[in-house]
């Protein structure tokens, strides 16, 4: 069986990186683990072996027989065909662990951080850049609004961060897959996964709004977008309510104030 480029297979071969995942996912036999895309089984068996009951997503037809075959004796193992994009996820308290191809990262995370039933801790092997860009603005606000750390926001690191806390636990190099991606990876975790930074759902929703209004023209001032979006808002009374400098860009502003905006 070949990997197939059109679903982005790259499957792990490093039992380090395994070892890596699954302890950061602290599994017990009690925990219900959410596997998407579990490719030939290998993350699948580093999984199984902690006790948890582990659901295997996986889209490729050609796949499910091996799992299948592999896996017959794991009484804590369950296979399901299935998009990850549009499938529903369990309807419990679950973990999302797994391998995810690069090309659909986004997708997968703000689907499941933003769904009904969220996972309460996310383990995900992702692209390098991706995740340092996620975690890169960890620091502490400065008196501007902007981070004392380095890096910048972007719209899938704030969306990330809002929901919970982040951390890159190991980094992966591209010869621990098969066939060898053009990147290295990172094993990203999300935990204290909730929606505890919205007042409701309407603040939830406004947020989203205005961050992808703020970075709508990467070159102008955030006032500026924000203001093109919505006109009918009074912004220059806002930012100085805030504190905030007029010059100052959305990848500059920090997640407590961007949520104080949407409020």
């Amino acid at each position: 069986m070949k990997p197939k480029k059109s679903l982005g297979q790259n499957f792990l071969t490093s039992i380090p990186a395994r070892i890596a995942i699954v302890n950061a996912g602290n599994l017990t036999s009690s925990d219900t683990v959410l596997e998407i895309g579990p490719g030939k089984g290998f993350l699948t068996k580093g999984l199984l072996e902690t006790g948890a009951k582990v659901i295997a997503l996986e889209k490729d037809k050609e796949l499910l027989p091996i799992l299948t075959k592999q896996f017959s004796s794991y009484k804590n193992f369950t296979l399901t065909e299935g998009d990850a994009l549009l499938s529903e996820p369990p309807h419990k308290k679950y973990k999302l662990i797994a391998n995810i191809p690069y090309y659909i990262t986004g997708a997968i995370l703000e689907r499941y951080l933003s769904h009904k039933y969220q996972p309460e801790q996310m383990v995900v092997l992702i692209q390098q850049e991706v995740a340092e860009r996620i975690v890169a603005r960890n620091g502490k606000k400065s008196a501007r609004g902007g981070s004392a750390s380095g890096g910048k926001e972007s719209i899938l690191s704030l969306a990330v961060k809002v929901y919970g806390d982040t951390k890159i636990v190991y980094r992966v190099k591209r010869g621990s897959f098969n066939p060898i991606p053009n990147v290295d990876s990172a094993v990203l975790s999300i935990t204290n996964i909730s929606r505890k930074n919205f007042i409701n759902k309407k603040h939830e929703e406004t947020f989203f709004k205005i961050i992808k209004a703020g970075f709508a023209h990467k070159r102008k001032y955030l006032i500026s977008n924000l203001k093109e979006s919505f006109p009918e808002i009074n912004w220059q009374k806002l930012f100085i309510k805030n504190n905030l400098n007029e010059k100052i860009r959305a990848e500059d502003l920090t997640l407590p104030l961007w949520l104080t905006l949407a409020k």
